[in-house]
């Protein structure tokens, strides 16, 4: 428990200490006051349609400009945050849980069961992610539920790899050992002893496939398997924009931007807590 306490002391420290993390944090909780204020903040309704208002530049009446149906941008891109983050939060942390459970079983008991649990983890990856995204939602049908479905199963296998990796080395040291002659269970082992230990290599892990998983539904929703019009997402925006680009720049850019903030921030939370994680780059530091 001490590797443990060490480790997320570290994470604490990176999240205050780190001006890179620090900048990533305040990014994305800003997105993510913006999109829980929604509602509130958003001048007009994001899927009312001003035909008299289409592909408007931006101006004091419509901050970001209007779209091909006169609906306001910017309003659009503070509820389709709500998708987004709702998205990339749902897949990962389903991911995560299902990963890590996979790799903790795969490493701790090793054998054939970690050969057979690998090569399947292997299988999975052998795809690209948005390829593999984009089967599942053809198969599936484009839902929420079903998008937020294949991108966390395209993510299994690295949080699967990345739990099993440190569980080999743990399950070998002392406190593992002293647990095993005092009789503890195998279960509680894992999920008391070993389990905490590998938090913090998964909660870098997970911020930055968060990014990727913001990514893989814009880019799902991009070519028209993400979340059915007139719901605001910000893929869908941006395949709206491009149809119209040539008549009007904002419809595409402000959307596009938005992706490439949040992506951005969430990548560098996850590379301050690589660095402060990490004992190598934290003793160079």
């Amino acid at each position: 428990m001490l590797l443990a306490g060490n480790a997320l002391g570290a994470t604490r420290k990176a999240l205050t200490h780190n001006p890179t993390t620090l900048v990533g944090t305040i990014i994305f909780l800003l997105i993510v006051v913006l999109a829980i204020l929604a509602p509130l903040i958003a001048p007009y309704d994001p899927v009312a349609q001003r035909i008299v208002n289409r592909l408007q530049g931006p101006s004091w009446a419509h901050w970001l400009g209007t779209d091909y149906y006169g609906r306001d941008i910017l309003s659009r891109l503070l509820h389709g945050a709500r998708y987004s983050l709702m998205i990339g939060i749902a897949s990962i942390t389903l991911a995560v849980i299902i990963g890590s459970l996979i790799g903790l079983v795969a490493g701790y008991f090793g054998g054939r069961i970690d050969i057979v649990i690998m090569q399947i983890m292997d299988v999975v990856l052998a795809f690209p992610a948005l390829i593999l995204g984009i089967i599942l939602v053809a198969v599936l049908g484009a839902s929420v539920t079903n998008i937020i479905i294949a991108i966390a199963f395209t993510a299994v296998p690295a949080f699967a790899r990345i739990a099993r990796a440190p569980v080999m080395v743990l399950r070998e040291r002392e406190f593992v050992q002293a647990g095993r002659a005092l009789g503890f269970s195998d279960l509680r082992i894992m999920f008391r002893h070993i389990l905490p230990n590998i938090v913090p290599e998964i909660i870098v892990m997970a911020s930055l496939w968060m990014a990727t998983a913001v990514r893989t539904e814009a880019s799902l929703a991009f070519i028209g398997l993400g979340i059915a019009p007139p719901t605001p997402t910000w893929g869908g925006m941006v395949r709206e924009g491009f149809e119209n680009i040539l008549d009007s720049y904002s419809v595409a850019l402000f959307p596009s931007l938005a992706v490439l903030v949040l992506v951005l921030a969430l990548n560098l939370i996850g590379d301050g807590l690589r660095d402060a994680i990490d004992p190598k780059l934290a003793k160079n530091a």
